[in-house]
This record gives C-alpha cells, structure tokens and sequence, in this order.
C-alpha cells in the first residue's frame, strides 16, 4: 500500500519551518527542500505551501523580503524567527510523541 497522500493537518507548517530553519529561501525553494528530502511520500501542493508561508508570517513565526532570485527574478525570500524556531522544536517533539502513539498501536 502506498503511503497516504494527503499530508497530516499542520504538517505543512512544520516542513515550511524546518526547511526555512535551514537557510533564507523563496517559496519554489522551500517546495524543492521538501520534496528533495521528503521523497515521494511528502508532495505538497503549490497551494497549501504558499497558503502555510502566509499564514506563517502572519503569525510572527517567518519574516520576508523582496529579493531577486538566481534567475534574475523578483521573489520573496522567508526567513524563520526566533518563535518560529522555537514552535518548530514544539511541533518536532509533539511528532515524536504522536509518531511512537501510533506505531504503539500499530504494534511497530
């Protein structure tokens, strides 16, 4: 059986922080950091990134700037704050428990 295709609700969000925890990164980046270390299982739809990244900043978590990407391109750069790292750690944790919970009663 295939892993599920529809990412865990808040999911998102805490693969948006992560990537962002990593460096600076425009929206296509943050998709690309996801995909290239997520693999197959972890598609995330154009939507809900750019949905999660307003929502983000919106919540003081992300800042951003107007920048040029590599080709020459405006786009806006996000950047992780520090309550942004801080919920990240949060979220990490609370998946471990959750992940354990549930291989727990998978009986894995």
């Amino acid at each position: 059986m295939d892993a599920p295709s529809k990412l865990v609700r808040g999911t998102v969000d805490m693969l948006v922080l992560r990537a962002l925890s990593t460096a600076r990164m425009h929206g296509y980046e943050v998709w690309s950091w996801i995909e290239e270390h997520g693999g197959p299982a972890l598609r995330v739809e154009d939507a809900a990134l750019y949905q999660s990244l307003r929502r983000l900043e919106g919540s003081g978590l992300l800042s951003s700037e107007w920048g040029l990407s590599e080709n020459n391109r405006r786009a806006r750069f996000y950047s992780i704050t520090g309550a942004g790292r801080a919920r990240l750690r949060d979220e990490v944790s609370g998946w471990h428990r959750y992940r354990e919970a549930v291989q727990s009663l998978l009986g894995g």
